[in-house]
């Protein structure tokens, strides 16, 4: 930090198991994740290669190589992996992973069905091979999860190996954990915490009020994703209280009370 400020929330550092921002890119040029870096790096903790844009990104060795230098791991979106499973290609989609030099995966369903046992069999298969990150929750703003069955799927995903649960929210953060007009699910939300740890699941939560919504519930070091490249410092200073739709939350009592403000705020 540039200076020093009282009543600031304490961050986790890097290497981060709690307090994760995953940015999502949706074909930047090698210029300017190089300029992304140069300011957020710090900030970053894993890039996300949108959907299946990796497929059709130019220079992609390169580009790789860049985040490689700045310590930032990358993975493919899952909708690549989908693209991969739905055409009998698994074998070749860990041979990607390895020509590449990833460390990471994603697994998801959002695009097509596959049974709950099916999906745990890819996530174990690639947990001895990368660290897995496997999503739950449907890309169709109809199809609506009960919260019971969120529970059941993360619970018996992280058994099958996954590091993190990521809460489906797609680029756009209007389906999965949202409605459609960005809403957080606020029940589901509560409800899925009840079972399962704050820590190993990854809020998809592109937009400003829904990463303000997870920073007041569970703090500055809740996980986030879908992080807009421009919007990495601005989440910073929603995390550390330093913008306006946080400013009150982390003032002790005291500071509260000498300029009258409502603990609610």
């Amino acid at each position: 930090m540039n200076f020093t400020l009282s009543q600031v929330p304490d961050r986790s550092s890097k290497p981060r198991e709690k307090g994760i921002t995953m940015v999502m890119d949706k074909g930047l040029s090698i210029r300017e994740v190089e300029d992304m870096l140069s300011v957020s790096s710090g900030y970053i903790d894993i890039v996300k290669l949108g959907w299946a844009t990796s497929f059709v990104t130019p220079n992609l060795t390169d580009k790789l190589a860049v985040y490689r230098s700045a310590n930032v791991p990358v993975y493919f979106g899952g909708t690549l992996f989908e693209a991969f499973i739905v055409r009998n290609q698994f074998d070749d989609y860990r041979r990607l992973l390895d020509k590449y030099g990833l460390q990471h995966a994603e697994v998801s369903d959002g695009s097509l069905e596959m049974a709950p046992d099916v999906k745990c069999e890819y996530i174990s298969t690639l947990a001895k091979q990368v660290t897995v990150l496997s999503e739950v929750g449907s890309k169709d703003e109809e199809k609506i999860i009960p919260p019971y069955k969120w529970i059941q799927l993360m619970r018996a995903e992280l058994e099958a190996g996954a590091w993190k649960v990521i809460g489906e929210a797609r680029e756009s953060g209007n389906v999965g954990l949202f409605r459609s007009s960005g809403e957080v699910r606020q029940g589901l939300v509560e409800e899925i915490l009840t079972q399962i740890p704050f820590e190993k699941i990854l809020w998809e939560a592109p937009q400003k009020e829904q990463q303000v919504w997870f920073v007041k519930l569970l703090g500055a070091n809740v996980n986030l994703g879908n992080i807009a490249p421009h919007e990495i410092i601005p989440l910073e200073t929603i995390r550390l209280g330093l913008r306006g739709d946080t400013f009150s939350h982390f003032l002790n009592q005291k500071t509260r009370q000498k300029w009258k403000i409502a603990a609610n705020k």
